[in-house]
């Protein structure tokens, strides 16, 4: 995690605070009254209840999601604080980042998800609801999220600065919605200007702005899309915005198989297929390049992620001829931008554990900060790797998957779903996600005079 360092506070306290000094017996140890004693001293509610709000808001900003909204059971002003601007805004300036990830079921073809449609007494209730599952890599925990308010035919693509990035399944114009599943709030955007299928969508979100980059899979006719152009969107807080009216052209011969966008200092990437390229798109300049991937030929299931602000390349490496034995592999993209450096390579036992689960069925990757997780394609097997600690760490599977058997297939409801990741035609995917209570850009979407669209 990363270390926040704050100016010192001080606080003029109208009372002063006991010291207690216990006494000890003859063997040197302190005496039970005394020990008891002093806990009854610190615990004193007439000490802690004349601490200054201002200290108590800050003290709850730092807590994490979890604790967080356990402590708004203790009263009514806790309770009130997800409300409160002034806390709100604090919140936003001292609540530490969290590099945890959020995931989701989805099944091919992608931007398919699974939607449960039972009700609790096993009949259809015709609402579609979408799940999402919060992992904490800190302490390998899982969370189960709800997203109610998201309308049916919807589906995650991405996600940045505590929001989550849905995009409409129906070809066509793509309506986005931002959600933040913390406090159910919804955010839509003006639809794009272009009819697409499913193209790879990019998301950045800063204090100040907000950039949202739609690329590929561009409708040319009823029954065939091509990858052509790129549109994107843009809203900063000195009052520019471009709503869709900035577009380019995509290189020819480009593949986004993978549907996926990473941002890393200005820039989307994306990794393009057959053959294995990496494709970067400047959001300044709104230009594409292409950067040739490390051992492109001998790679298979490769991935981008973004890891301690760095593109990092992941990928198995295989070649019956190559001289040196097969594994997984870890490059970062050097600051001039074309050149990789191998950062990490799994270890060999390691590897072979992973081969025999994985068993050429491939992995997908996702990465956050100082975290990478492998996820195993048809297994509930996930890998963690630590940049920090140079560590790898088998993942405990979600806990949330195994109760869950009512699913819609696209064809019908399913009852022998076995809640494994993607066990029963289905797999994980996921996002790095930071989970906030609040998302600065929120006011500059609402000072739009644009006309949205409603979702009722």
């Amino acid at each position: 995690m990363e270390a926040f360092h704050h100016p010192p506070i001080s606080f003029h306290f109208p009372y002063a605070f006991p010291i207690p000094t216990p006494t000890t017996n003859f063997l040197g140890t302190p005496n039970s009254s005394s020990i008891n004693g002093m806990i009854n001293t610190w615990m004193d509610s007439r000490i802690w209840s004349r601490l200054p709000h201002r200290l108590i808001d800050r003290i709850i900003a730092f807590l994490p999601p979890s604790a967080f909204f356990r402590a708004r059971a203790v009263c009514k002003r806790f309770y009130g604080l997800i409300y409160s601007t002034h806390f709100l805004e604090l919140y936003l300036q001292v609540s530490p980042k969290r590099n945890w990830f959020i995931f989701f079921k989805q099944k091919v073809p992608r931007n398919n998800i699974y939607k449960n449609m039972m009700n609790s007494s096993g009949t259809n209730s015709g609402i579609c609801s979408v799940e999402g599952y919060l992992f904490d890599p800190d302490n390998l925990s899982w969370y189960r999220l709800s997203f109610a308010l998201i309308p049916q035919g919807f589906s995650p693509v991405s996600s940045s600065g505590g929001l989550i990035c849905f995009v409409s399944d129906e070809a066509g114009s793509k309506n986005i919605l931002l959600c933040n599943p913390l406090v159910g709030s919804i955010i839509p955007l003006p639809p794009t200007l272009r009819p697409r299928l499913f193209p790879s969508i990019g998301l950045t979100i800063t204090n100040t702005s907000i950039d949202l980059a739609v690329a590929g899979d561009d409708l040319i006719s009823p029954y065939a899309v091509k990858n052509l152009t790129t549109e994107s969107f843009h809203i900063d807080g000195n009052g520019f915005y471009s709503i869709w009216g900035t577009t380019s052209s995509l290189p020819r011969l480009c593949s986004f198989e993978s549907g996926k966008m990473v941002h890393v200092q200005g820039r989307f990437y994306c990794m393009n297929f057959s053959p294995f390229s990496v494709l970067s798109y400047d959001i300044g300049t709104n230009n594409w390049c292409k950067i040739q991937a490390p051992m492109r030929r001998f790679l298979r299931s490769p991935s981008l992620v973004e890891g301690n602000g760095k593109v990092v390349l992941v990928a198995a490496v295989e070649k019956s001829k190559l001289n040196v034995p097969r594994s997984l592999r870890l490059w970062a993209l050097q600051d001039c931008g074309t050149m990789w450096l191998e950062i990490e390579r799994m270890p060999q036992q390691l590897y072979v554990q992973f081969a025999e689960v994985e068993n050429g069925q491939g992995f997908n990757c996702v990465g956050h900060g100082e975290y990478v997780v492998i996820m195993i394609k048809n297994s509930a097997k996930a890998l963690l790797f630590d940049f920090c600690k140079k560590r790898w760490i088998w993942i405990p599977p979600c806990p949330f998957l195994g109760n869950n058997i009512n699913l819609d297939y696209g064809g019908g409801s399913s009852n022998n779903y076995c809640g494994e990741f993607g066990v029963g035609g289905g797999e994980l995917h996921g996002f790095g996600y930071d989970p906030r209570l609040a998302a600065p850009i929120g006011a500059l979407l609402d000072q739009l005079t644009l006309p949205f669209q409603s979702f009722n």
